[in-house]
């Protein structure tokens, strides 16, 4: 009996204190909106697609080179980090709406094929999720079609993401050294009215 006391006090404290949280979390303005989202908790699912405009080489390029091991120079590159800062486009065309930009790092991670390890995060500009952000991570076997990757968070509009990518080179252009990589994002979030200032209904 002692130990199913102990253990009805821990649950009812644990239980105490994440509705404690919550009505202080109330108290506090600028965190107000959040609080209401969180407790009780509310999700959105949505999907997002667009195109990141990849260049390689020349005085614009978006991917710099930033690591070499001894063996960059095998046939998978392994060893060789990479950190890039790619226009977000709303089609293929460079020209189209921009939405923000994809930066992180790739590592090329693997001895036996062309895969990468990535981290990306993708940053809203304009549209419905300016001033939001997504974070990826996870490997791109990039040979290869609907590559996967694991949506693992997010700011602003995205707290709390969580979800998946898919995503696939729409072309390559060998005599340039510039790519047109294809993502398509679903993601589950904290539906938020509005957070910091950011309103969720913004022309897309």
């Amino acid at each position: 009996m002692g130990k199913i006391s102990i253990l009805l006090l821990v649950s009812s404290f644990f239980f105490l204190t994440f509705s404690s949280t919550c009505a202080i979390a109330k108290g506090h303005n600028e965190e107000k909106s959040w609080s209401e989202a969180f407790c009780p908790y509310k999700e959105t699912t949505t999907e997002l697609h667009f195109y990141l405009q990849d260049v390689l080489e020349g005085p614009n390029a978006t991917v710099w080179e930033v690591v070499k091991s001894p063996i960059s120079n095998s046939a998978t590159s392994f060893g060789q980090i990479r950190v890039f800062d790619d226009l977000i486009t709303q089609t293929p065309d460079p020209n189209s709406t921009k939405l923000g930009r994809a930066q992180g790092l790739i590592t090329s991670a693997d001895l036996d094929v062309s895969a990468y390890n990535m981290n990306i995060n993708f940053v809203f500009t304009a549209g419905r999720y300016k001033g939001s952000t997504l974070t990826i991570l996870g490997r791109n076997p990039i040979n290869n079609v609907d590559r996967e990757l694991s949506v693992v968070g997010g700011t602003g509009i995205f707290r709390m993401a969580r979800g998946y990518a898919i995503s696939n080179t729409h072309s390559y252009n060998v005599s340039t050294n510039y790519g047109i990589l294809e993502y398509t994002i679903y993601v589950v979030y904290t539906n938020v009215p509005k957070v910091n200032n950011i309103e969720m209904v913004m022309d897309a």
